[in-house]
């Protein structure tokens, strides 16, 4: 469990709660936007520790979802459980420590362009926690660090950074209050095949180090075979098929089928 969490602010987690260990649970959840909806009856779980992989077609709402886990974009119907709390009827207290213990990488990296790398990493500890300044930076070099970005690189600009050290950046945020449980949105887009199987690494690594659950929403079909432990198919504005890899090369679903099996997934075996 995070260091976060404490006495002043306890939070129960459904493996505690239920004998289970899922740590984020989606029910029933219907999103729309004017007459169009984009997610209808929606049923998703992600466990303890390991790496899922949200994977559908373009505009079919995968991010959409991740917004609306959040808390960024409303839902119609339905319920969000993290771990083991309803956000909809969250206190503001019980709110702020399940936010305590997230952190989100967003696909385009989403950093401050006014602010250094470093004090990018420290917006979350300035938010939600009272350091001084020395530690600040004694923990946003931690960070730097942990997803291996040079030193240097904690008084540049976001401008002054490559694609790749933009999304390692944006990951050191997101794990600057040692979150449980990380939202990665495309996180290798814009990579070039080397960068990508290198942040793959990376996540990889991560995750398993730091016993971290991570939600990935992806179209990139190394991340898929590299590093997730499942897989969870979205069409028809709900999951249609959760489960490993081996699971989703036996699938015979038209649009599974052809994604995992098709000409272009068969170009990489």
């Amino acid at each position: 469990m995070s260091a976060i969490a404490s006495e002043e602010y306890p939070i129960a987690t459904e493996a505690t709660a239920e004998g289970s260990d899922i740590v984020l649970s989606v029910r029933g959840v219907t999103v729309g936007f004017g007459d169009k909806i984009v997610l209808q009856n929606l049923d998703l779980d992600v466990h303890s520790g390991e790496v899922l992989g949200f994977v559908g077609g373009s505009g079919m709402g995968k991010s959409v979802l991740m917004r609306a886990i959040l808390g960024l974009t409303p839902k119609r119907a339905g319920t969000i459980s993290v771990f083991g709390h309803d956000l909809s009827t969250a206190t503001e207290k019980e709110r702020k420590t399940i936010e305590r213990r997230w952190g989100v990488l967003f696909q385009q990296g989403a950093l401050f362009s006014s602010l250094t790398v470093k004090q990018n990493i420290q917006v979350p500890m300035r938010e939600h926690l009272k350091l001084s300044p020395q530690l600040m930076d004694e923990l946003a070099t931690l960070k730097l660090e942990l997803v291996g970005l040079p030193q240097d690189s904690a008084d540049k600009l976001p401008s002054e950074l490559s694609g790749g050290m933009i999304k390692r950046a944006s990951l050191a945020r997101a794990l600057a209050l040692d979150p449980d449980l990380v939202f990665l949105d495309e996180p290798t887009s814009g990579l070039d095949p080397i960068g990508a199987a290198a942040f793959d690494t990376l996540i990889g690594n991560l995750s398993s180090t730091l016993g971290l659950t991570v939600y990935m929403v992806t179209h990139d079909l190394d991340s898929l075979h590299s590093i997730c432990d499942r897989i969870a198919v979205l069409g028809n504005k709900r999951v249609l098929a959760i489960g490993t890899l081996d699971d989703m090369m036996k699938n015979d679903d038209p649009w599974i089928k052809e994604y995992f099996r098709g000409q272009r997934a068969l170009r990489r075996v």
